[in-house]
């Protein structure tokens, strides 16, 4: 629990960057804090919603993602949050596939599934996204996927869409190969990028809601640019993973109830893996900075995780996300032979029987003087899952402020993927 002169103290130090946030409202994307600008973008939106117009009357049979980490991390997030982890499986009328990594087997499969559909005449859209236009995995993949399209179509140009900044190399060909194109803002980094078209424009394909993505989004924007500590979601929630990293809790553990909220988990996994971990801070000083976050997923990692969380070091902060309110109610049936097996669950809803384990996790960890925290979204709505995204996003900008490292910045990151291209450049070995 945060005292009362502690957060006082982290609100007065948090001024100038809630300065900073509401002077980037007005900047459009002239700011690194550019991203929380997307929700009230209408002129992107309707250039989005044009075009997944245009592509949905071909009546796809699959759409193919080619992108990786920020390129699809929130698109799938908000994918199985709203429609759920088997989403394929319900028979939607255009199923996902996502190729996010150079690994042969998983690419092989993704071919062999949309070769099925394109000999039979289906229609197969491929999305490639790439902020850089030069990822190494997103150009292999689309690649690849591109030259199986255009083995079975005439016109395989209106079939594939790439998304990426302005004047980027994978932009120039899109444009040479006549591809529908659409721009992520220079300032809007990849993690940050959910509700650009890095997001809308294939959750738009498979049906979600975009304005009412935004508007959870664009709703939970102005809590968060509240200078009172006490109003602002994300500012608190960002004092309190910065109070316990200086008290040495720095593993940070995003545990989301339910299925469908797991990637959510990842994607705020790479959100504070990039945004935090820095070698230097502002100031140039080197410091080693960063909080490792960890996802876990309420109740299965309870039986996989929890004696560590509870019996090991107290090394960690829990997020406990949870939804109050759910579309479907499934009942324990009323069979009193089972009853001698586990008293007291039959007849009853599966969610009452989470919210007992739910409420019991979080009764146990108060007796035992481990701190978390509880953020309580009302449903998986694309509202909810919008506001959700937006909250975390901003909490992450406030906790690089009060840590002193740049959010919006990878170095790291640009190392390995420069050391990369050399590798390939001599022919594909370290020598």
């Amino acid at each position: 629990m945060l005292s009362e002169e502690k957060l006082k103290g982290l609100e007065d130090r948090l001024q100038p960057e809630f300065q900073n946030m509401r002077e980037a409202t007005e900047k459009g994307y002239d700011d690194p804090r550019a991203s929380i600008n997307l929700p009230d973008d209408e002129k992107t939106l309707k250039q989005v919603k044009s075009l997944v117009e245009d592509k949905r009357q071909l009546e796809p049979e699959y759409l193919v993602v080619a992108g990786i980490g920020g390129s699809n991390l929130g698109t799938v997030a908000v994918q199985e949050a709203v429609l759920g982890k088997l989403y394929n499986q319900k028979n939607p009328d255009t199923k996902v596939l996502y190729a996010e990594t150079t690994d042969s087997e998983h690419i092989g499969d993704i071919l062999d599934i949309i070769e099925s559909s394109l000999e039979t005449g289906g229609n197969v859209l491929l999305n490639g996204v790439s902020k850089s236009g030069g990822t190494t995995e997103t150009i292999s993949n689309f690649e690849v996927i591109a030259e199986k399209i255009s083995e079975y179509k005439d016109n395989p140009e209106e079939y594939i869409t790439v998304t990426s900044q302005e004047d980027s190399p994978f932009h120039k060909l899109a444009e040479d190969k006549d591809y529908s194109t659409l721009e992520i803002p220079e300032k809007v980094g990849g993690r940050y990028s959910v509700l650009s078209p890095v997001g809308l424009y294939p959750l738009g394909i498979l049906g979600v809601d975009l304005e009412e993505l935004l508007e959870g989004a664009e709703r939970v924007r102005e809590r968060c640019l509240n200078e009172d500590i006490h109003r602002n979601p994300a500012a608190r929630s960002a004092a309190s993973i910065y109070v316990n990293q200086e008290q040495g809790r720095d593993i940070h553990d995003f545990f989301l109830y339910g299925k469908d909220l797991e990637m959510i988990g990842k994607w705020y996994r790479q959100l504070t893996g990039e945004s935090l971990g820095k070698k230097h801070n502002r100031d140039g000083e080197k410091v080693n900075a960063g909080v490792t976050p960890i996802a876990s997923v309420g109740s299965t990692d309870l039986h996989s995780m929890y004696q560590l969380y509870m019996g090991g070091p107290d090394d960690k902060l829990h997020t406990f996300v949870y939804t109050e309110e759910n579309d479907r109610e499934v009942r324990v049936p009323e069979n009193p032979e089972y009853s001698n097996l586990v008293e007291d669950i039959q007849g009853r809803p599966l969610n009452q029987i989470m919210e007992a384990i739910f409420e019991g996790v979080n009764k146990s960890l108060k007796e035992q003087k481990r701190p978390f925290n509880v953020v309580k979204i009302r449903d998986r709505s694309e509202n909810s899952i919008g506001a959700l995204l937006q909250f975390k996003m901003m909490e992450m900008m406030y906790l690089g402020y009060l840590l002193n490292v740049n959010p919006f910045n990878q170095p790291s990151v640009e190392q390995y993927k420069d050391e990369t291209r050399e590798i390939l450049k001599r022919g594909g070995r370290n020598e």
